[in-house]
């Protein structure tokens, strides 16, 4: 029986590493699919990285690039802002030298009329639109109208009376304002 375990002892310790053998070479081609797997991984990551670098370098690039636009529209915005205004001014002041202007015709032809003789002022404006004769009779002197008046047929006398009354009013207002200039 020693014999027989001795001879087994060999057969068993020979059983033992040929598993041995097979575990190591099981685990050794398991090592090398994972090496693999591992190195696809890291090479995955990698890409990942470079991707990821290259994705944020080009939302900064666009961020810079909206900056720099929106710089250049917030000048153009003020200097459309500023030629606005600038335009504003001329209208508002050439409205001024409008109406200077046109105060000034209207004087012209008050003064016409207030050195004219009664009769030949009356003849022309009863000729006149009566809200054109109203409108240059109001510039003069009450006592130069009333003159006026009584050289012209009743009916149209009576006629731009009924306006004068109407824009006396207004007449005052552009008095008081030629007043202030």
């Amino acid at each position: 029986m020693k014999r027989f375990m001795l001879m087994l002892v060999p057969v068993i310790l020979f059983a033992e590493t040929s598993q041995l053998l097979e575990c190591n070479k099981v685990f050794e081609e398991r090592k090398e699919e994972l090496t693999l797997k591992l190195e696809a991984i890291d090479e995955a990551r990698q890409a990942y990285e470079a991707l990821k670098e290259a994705s944020e370098l080009m939302l900064k690039r666009k961020e810079e690039r909206l900056l720099t636009q929106e710089r250049e529209l917030n000048t153009t915005r003020r200097q459309l802002d500023e030629e606005r205004q600038r335009i504003e001014a001329l209208i508002a002041e050439n409205e001024k030298l409008l109406k200077a202007i046109q105060e000034a015709k209207i004087d012209k032809v008050a003064k016409s009329y207030s050195k004219m003789q009664p009769s030949a002022a009356a003849q022309v404006l009863e000729q006149m639109d009566p809200q054109d004769a109203a409108d240059i009779l109001i510039l003069l002197k009450p006592r130069s109208v009333g003159r006026i008046l009584a050289k012209m047929a009743p009916q149209k006398a009576s006629e731009i009376t009924t306006l004068l009354q109407k824009d006396s009013h207004q007449a005052k207002d552009l008095k008081q304002e030629k007043k202030s200039l």
